[in-house]
């Protein structure tokens, strides 16, 4: 009878290979790109921009090979969550769990109501509300039927994307050299890369502008909360990290070079997306809108992706006494219903904060959801860390294990030092200190509230009752 309950408790393993490569590669692909890139650009420099993306695509594959060597060993639907539980402490996997939870539901919050502004473009005269109505219908009906909903919506949303990316990068790099004619300026090869140089505004401007390219890179996590729904993980999931990552970084890094070369920084610091400016100068017929269309696809994966993660993760910390009990049940279609219903109320809270209380609480979300990504990727790190130490103690042998990190312990130490680098640089700059304490002081809230209230509460071996 036990048994039959903690079958009837797991989630099904649908998705498949094309999904998880999707997932994880749409996932980074999003207005980060498309409208922040520019502002990148603008702020740091050509060079800036360009190593800046680099040393976050270095930081972004040690984050991916150790989730990587974590998830193929245990494939669960917490992910680094449960992983911080198991081999930090249950206060820490509650800590990063709560935070990013909090982070990406609020996310998913705000891309309602931008999806909605994007739809202006088009009706005008219908208000952003019904929009933002019809998206959260849409995502929730798709999240709700079944998991292999979700993957087939997000397959499809992240296809999108990387065309654009794709035709944008060709579009650009024959513009830059004369094989496709701009409206009002000559081919631009290299020369304003001479003009205004690699680095206008100086190198130090790159760390501050670091929090930009890692909120681009957010995203790459979800293959491992996916880990428990996917199949033949072991097999999958490293598949998708190598195929993901360099693709994720070449994206990047021709489009910096794109966008560098054909506008002056001043200039990219003034255009919406740059991305629309530049098809409109290559005479692109309908260019704004086919750009507002990609715009507006990036928005709903992004929303998509968010509500599915933090749907999962509470379910899992339900699973491990983190969470209200009620949230662990599933539906007869295997989804974690209640703990989607909650998402999305949490979801809709943030959009009424944002319109009543833009000054409080909704500053407060968006300032824990700015630098949970980053504790997150150092969680992952340290996790991987404590794990092989605790593995290799209980007489487990390095070269049994499927996927593993290379050059243990290097590796999710300097990518702890990276991480944690960037936090530091975070306090130096006005605008976003603020944000920084209060990330600070909600994680040290959580660790304190779980030590207090929850850890004599807490389940024995948490991560193991909810592995799927």
């Amino acid at each position: 009878m036990a048994n039959q309950e903690l079958q009837d408790n797991q989630l099904n393993r649908s998705m498949k290979r094309r999904h998880l490569f999707m997932l994880s590669l749409g996932g980074v692909i999003g207005t980060g790109l498309f409208l922040n890139a520019g502002y990148t650009i603008n702020q740091a420099g050509p060079g800036g921009a360009l190593i800046g993306y680099l040393f976050g695509g270095l930081i972004l594959y040690m984050v991916m090979v150790c989730l990587g060597e974590l998830a193929v060993y245990m494939p669960v639907t917490g992910s680094f969550q449960t992983y911080a539980s198991k081999f930090i402490s249950p206060s820490a996997g509650f800590a990063l769990g709560w935070m990013y939870f909090i982070g990406s539901a609020t996310t998913a919050g705000v891309e309602f109501t931008a999806a909605g502004i994007v739809m202006q473009r088009w009706f005008p005269h219908i208000s952003v509300w019904i929009w933002c109505a019809v998206f959260i219908l849409l995502l929730f009906a798709l999240n709700a039927l079944t998991t292999r909903g979700f993957a087939e919506a997000e397959y499809w949303f992240a296809g999108i994307k990387v065309v654009a990316v794709i035709f944008f990068i060709i579009i650009g790099f024959g513009a830059i050299f004369g094989f496709i004619p701009l409206a009002d300026r000559p081919a631009p090869h290299f020369d304003h890369l001479a003009q205004s140089g690699l680095f206008p505004a100086g190198i130090a401007i790159l760390f501050v502008t670091m929090m930009n390219v890692i909120f681009s890179y957010q995203g790459s996590e979800l293959i491992g909360i996916a880990a428990g729904e996917s199949e033949e993980p072991e097999k999958n999931i490293p598949r998708a990290i190598r195929n993901v990552l360099f693709r994720i970084v070449i994206f990047y890094i021709s489009s910096i070079v794109v966008l560098s070369a054909i506008f002056p920084s001043s200039e990219l610091g003034l255009l919406e997306s740059p991305f629309v400016t530049l098809m409109d100068l290559a005479g692109i017929p309908f260019a704004p809108d086919i750009m507002n269309f990609v715009i507006l696809t990036a928005i709903l994966s992004v929303g998509n992706s968010c509500l599915y993660a933090s749907t999962r993760l509470l379910w899992a910390m339900a699973n491990e006494g983190m969470a209200p009990r009620r949230f662990s049940k599933l539906s007869k279609r295997k989804v974690p219903f209640a703990a989607l219903v909650f998402t999305m109320v949490f979801s809709l809270l943030s959009l009424l904060t944002s319109v009543a209380a833009a000054d409080t609480v909704f500053v407060l979300l968006m300032s824990i959801a700015g630098i949970s990504v980053t504790i997150s990727w150092m969680g992952i790190a340290l996790s991987q860390l404590m794990f092989r130490r605790k593995y290799i103690k209980a007489g487990g042998k390095v070269e049994d294990l499927k996927f593993k990190v290379r050059f243990y312990p290097v590796v999710p130490i300097i990518c702890i030092v990276f991480c944690f680098s960037i936090l530091v640089f975070l306090a130096f700059d006005p605008t976003q200190l603020v944000g920084l304490l209060i990330g600070i002081a909600f994680l040290v809230g959580c660790i304190l509230f779980y030590r207090f209230k929850l850890e004599k509460k807490a389940v024995p071996e948490s991560g193991s009752d909810n592995a799927a």
